[in-house]
């Protein structure tokens, strides 16, 4: 499976030539059917490709690339805007990121007339705000949208700065190149929020003293009340409020005893990073990759695939497992 995941993704870095694996739709090259690649061309801040190993038919990821005004008008500030969705339970969280995020992020931008990180930080909860309404609006009559979630990456580039903000277990990787040797190195940017990782059972642990169960090990894997390895998400509404935690809800979602705050977070973690000429590219990806790949080894694989213009590069693997 990994030899397969990377010769893949090599692929992807190096498309054929053969037409016959370009064709389809807008993805702009389809390897199978549920394996593709798209080149997006050049933006501001550099050449974006995506790759996508897809789990099934049914698509619960979205990812975008947006590039030019990050304001609302042209006077606002330019850059590039990167995201990758990572949708489980159902495609409309991610979708409703897709459709509203970036949307966001322009309005407060052009409030501020700048980029920043209280902007982006507004940008979450103002998303994060309009899908609560939506299962709100919509729980009469499709009560299983409360289980539905998605994390979120995202990346901006704006000025020379780089921001990463993010949202349960996708990772922003970066390259950068050695002068000495030669080497490029990866540089993790983003922080994590699986329960996986023993920090973030203590952050949950600490948050919320007064339940023991709140980090479970459920068949050998750490799970939020047995139920979820992430503990920040856009939607997930069922273990953020409780009246959304009952019936109709599925039984297997639904928690014994009523809770009193949010068991899941929706603050995303933001990094702030000046971006450097050896800088290379930037590898933004959902779980699925990072399962399989240490960042070292996604890294040598952008790098050992050059492209004539290469300042960023994206990358998603659609996972079933959440």
């Amino acid at each position: 499976m990994l030899s397969q995941l990377m010769n893949f993704l090599r692929a992807c870095l190096w498309p054929s030539s053969d037409q016959n694996a370009r064709t389809g739709s807008d993805a702009g090259g389809r390897l199978d059917g549920l394996l593709w690649y798209k080149d997006s061309g050049q933006h501001l801040s550099g050449e974006f490709s995506l790759a996508v190993v897809q789990a099934n038919n049914l698509l619960e990821d979205q990812s975008q690339i947006e590039s030019g005004s990050l304001g609302s008008s042209e006077s606002g500030p330019y850059g590039t805007f990167v995201g990758v969705y990572d949708g489980h339970g159902g495609p409309e969280t991610s979708r409703f990121i897709n459709d509203n995020l970036f949307h966001h992020l322009k309005r407060f931008a052009s409030e501020q007339q700048s980029m920043s990180v209280d902007v982006i930080r507004k940008a979450f909860q103002a998303t994060e705000e309009g899908f609560m309404s939506l299962v709100a609006r919509q729980w009469p009559m499709k009560p299983q949208i409360a289980a539905v979630g998605s994390c979120c990456l995202v990346g901006v580039i704006c000025n020379g700065t780089l921001y990463v903000a993010n949202l349960g277990d996708s990772r922003a990787v970066l390259g950068r190149a050695v002068k000495a040797t030669g080497d490029v190195l990866a540089v993790q940017l983003s922080a994590e929020h699986n329960v996986g990782i023993e920090s973030v059972r203590q952050e949950l642990h600490s948050l919320h003293p007064d339940d023991s169960q709140i980090v479970v090990l459920k068949h050998n894997v750490w799970r939020v009340k047995g139920l979820i390895q992430v503990s920040r998400s856009i939607g997930d509404v069922y273990l953020k409020k409780a009246e959304f935690n009952r019936e109709p809800l599925y039984a297997k979602f639904r928690l014994r005893e009523p809770f009193k705050r949010p068991i899941l977070s929706s603050e995303p973690s933001i990094s702030v990073y000046q971006l450097q000429p050896h800088d290379q590219f930037i590898i933004f990806a959902s779980d699925g990759l990072w399962e399989h790949l240490s960042n070292q080894d996604a890294v040598d694989i952008v790098q050992n695939n050059p492209r004539s213009v290469r300042i960023t590069f994206q990358s998603e693997e659609v996972q079933g497992n959440w």
